[in-house]
């Protein structure tokens, strides 16, 4: 088998030059160095010494550079799903309608600006009090309405990967009632796409504020579920993205949801372990510590232990 995968690798990126018994040296796909330093283990991960891009899953490298065909035969190599099926689960993605566009508040006001108002100090020290600094105001574009329908309230924007804003996330900070109150409009969105790579493994949060505290690469649900038909879903299917678990302890029952579904199509997911803490309110070096500690998840054996967790 392991020959087979060999010879659909040599058809994409050349012959390689072999060192040792296990690795495999080809021309880097990424960086196109003129040596051959894309080192490829099938028992480890592919990995180049000189751009340093690395692929855990070997498939990755097969589904970005090689052809229909070739990722057929290696799906098949590897006893995972028809690609086939994918693509006629999902077409629906690619014929969608015309994509949402909503505009922020005419009140709002960006805390990336330079000069801002002496009334901006309540929402920096709102910020602060949840960990967010410049860095992640400047990242997520995050703002603030003083006065109108979303007054006293923080507002971070969801920006697609066409740069227009779809959606926005409008929380008080003066202690109101009803802490959010977010636009009536479809929140079946993938938020923030722009800043998304589908090539590194993502990390799925309830929240928000879950995502900024959960750094690169995460992805708030915005919702009780993740529908198999959701937009969000369907991206990660499709670009056979890594799924990184971070959901609190009281969502137990809608993570186990969200696993199954994600175990159906044969992807990888990643547990990390969150216990009775709340995403929202860590550091990002105690996160990265638990992010570290991350288990992944074979489906037979997952559940199994959940039901002895049960009894």
């Amino acid at each position: 088998m392991e020959a087979e995968k060999l010879k659909i690798l040599t058809q994409i990126l050349g012959y390689p030059k072999r060192q040792g018994q296990d690795e495999y040296y080809f021309t880097c796909p990424y960086c196109n160095h003129r040596n051959k330093k894309f080192a490829v283990n099938f028992k480890k991960d592919a990995h180049c010494w000189h751009c340093d891009s690395r692929h855990k899953n070997i498939y990755r490298i097969v589904r970005k550079f090689g052809t229909y065909q070739q990722r057929q035969k290696y799906l098949e190599l590897q006893g995972r799903l028809d690609l086939k099926k994918f693509e006629d689960l999902f077409k629906e993605l690619n014929n969608v309608e015309e994509k949402q566009k909503i505009d922020l508040p005419d009140e709002f006001i960006s805390l990336c600006n330079k000069d801002l108002p002496m009334d901006s100090t309540d929402a920096f020290r709102y910020l602060s009090s949840r960990g967010i600094g410049r860095r992640e105001i400047l990242k997520w574009k995050i703002g603030y309405c003083k006065e109108g329908r979303y007054g006293g309230r923080i507002i971070i924007p969801s920006i697609d990967s066409d740069g227009d804003c779809n959606y926005f996330i409008a929380r008080s900070y003066v202690g109101h009632q009803r802490r959010y109150l977010n636009p009536p409009t479809d929140r079946d969105i993938v938020f923030n796409e722009l800043n998304i790579d589908w090539d590194e493994p993502i990390i799925l949060v309830e929240g928000v504020f879950d995502a900024i505290a959960a750094g690169e690469n995460a992805i708030p649900i915005l919702g009780s579920t993740l529908r198999e038909k959701s937009r969000l879903f369907q991206a990660i299917a499709i670009h056979d993205t890594p799924v990184y678990m971070a959901l609190d302890k009281d969502a137990e029952k809608k993570a186990e949801w969200i696993i199954k579904s994600l175990l159906k199509y044969d992807l990888e997911v990643f547990k990390i372990p969150i216990d009775d803490a709340d995403v929202g309110e860590m550091g990002s070096e105690e996160f990265n510590q638990r992010l570290l500690s991350a288990r992944q998840i074979q489906s037979e054996m997952y559940f199994f232990e959940q039901m002895l967790e049960n009894i």
